[in-house]
């Protein structure tokens, strides 16, 4: 099965098999692509206002432009600047930023830690969040035993491993296969909720 870099804008398959429901499925490939390198390829000269942007892709600007836009901007891979005008994050600014969630539920699991009863989902969920926003796996390991140990969750209990490196250790399995983590951190965010 073909796999390409970029994700529909809608359902985010990188793949030929689109979600049910899907906008964009029966949409060529090679159009989904091209809507995210036409903007990718203006932001990355200057931020612009919206309007500029839409003017100075190559092409007209189609319904597929705004969806790859929108899904760039929920990703925040691209951000307004002081000025409201659109930037593209470099990969470092990118990773930077996002790092350190601020959006939920992973927002409360990162903050808060986790507690007996969610420890699963929330590992998971971390693990998930730095693989999606493109750390190594030494890089995630690392920050999720920081996050074990720095928001008290080791300390609460209910692990069977005897130490946080054990435990993401054996979680490697959900960075490589690059799961999701959004379902995993509402499952563990209503249990921590209840809990602290």
């Amino acid at each position: 099965m073909p796999r390409f870099d970029y994700p529909c804008p809608d359902c985010r398959t990188t793949s030929n098999l689109h979600g049910p429901d899907c906008e964009f499925e029966g949409a060529a490939w090679a159009d989904i692509e091209k809507a995210y390198t036409d903007i990718v390829a203006v932001l990355s000269a200057d931020p612009l206002p919206d309007d500029a942007l839409r003017n100075a892709v190559h092409g007209r600007w189609s319904n597929l432009h705004q969806a790859a836009l929108d899904r760039l901007q929920r990703e925040q891979r691209v951000m307004e600047d002081e000025q409201g005008h659109l930037e593209l994050l470099t990969a470092e600014e990118y990773k930077e930023h996002v790092t350190e969630p601020t959006i939920e539920p992973i927002k409360t699991v990162a903050r808060k830690g986790s507690v007996p009863g969610a420890h699963d989902n929330a590992v998971f969920a971390m693990i998930a969040w730095y693989e999606m926003v493109g750390l190594s796996w030494d890089e995630t390991r690392e920050r999720v035993v920081n996050w074990l140990r720095d928001t008290g969750t080791w300390t609460r209990g209910g692990f069977e491993e005897s130490s946080p490196q054990e435990l993401v250790n054996k979680k490697r399995h959900v960075y490589e296969s690059g799961y999701g983590w959004k379902e995993k951190a509402e499952a563990a965010k209503s249990v921590i909720d209840r809990s602290l």
